[in-house]
């Protein structure tokens, strides 16, 4: 399975995407402000739902540490709109159902699973400093301690 070809150091790809409320969201919304933007491959899944739920427990703290946090899936935007409701998500998530946002971040690609082949989401987060350049990025996620891998790497 091969990872995104986006390293630290990069400049974050431009993006406009459409929220769980229909509304516009891009990249220039987070001008001046570090964004977390992470990419998983379905709502309502097991390790998705953990990983949203480990970034909506640290959400304070990693609001605290001036952070924002958005997240990517090909799901669609009722699907979201759901998936906050029913976890109580603090953040939003665009609906990247034609998976241009994960293909300019290299978060789509070929998938093994029970022998077969496809294409999807590889899980990935990128943390975009207020320029706009990748700091870190993470493709060996830890779904059940997502926030406590990012706060471990930005306090290095």
């Amino acid at each position: 399975m091969k990872t995104t070809h986006l390293k630290p150091g990069d400049s974050a790809p431009d993006f406009v995407g459409v929220d769980q409320d229909g509304k516009t969201i891009s990249l220039a919304d987070f001008k001046g402000k570090k964004l977390i933007l992470y990419f998983y491959p379905k709502d309502n899944t097991s390790g998705c739902t953990a990983e949203a739920c480990s970034l909506r427990d640290g959400y304070e703290e990693l609001k605290g540490l001036g952070l924002e946090v958005v997240g990517v899936s090909p799901d669609s935007e009722k699907s979201h709109k759901n998936f906050i409701v029913k976890h109580n998500l603090p953040f939003k998530l665009i609906a990247d159902v034609n998976h241009e946002i994960a293909e300019k971040y290299g978060a789509w690609g070929e998938k093994k699973m029970y022998g077969r082949t496809y294409f999807g989401i590889l899980r990935t987060t990128f943390i975009i400093n207020e320029e706009g350049v990748i700091t870190h990025v993470f493709t060996k996620v830890k779904t059940k301690e997502h926030v406590e891998q990012i706060l471990s790497e930005i306090n290095k």
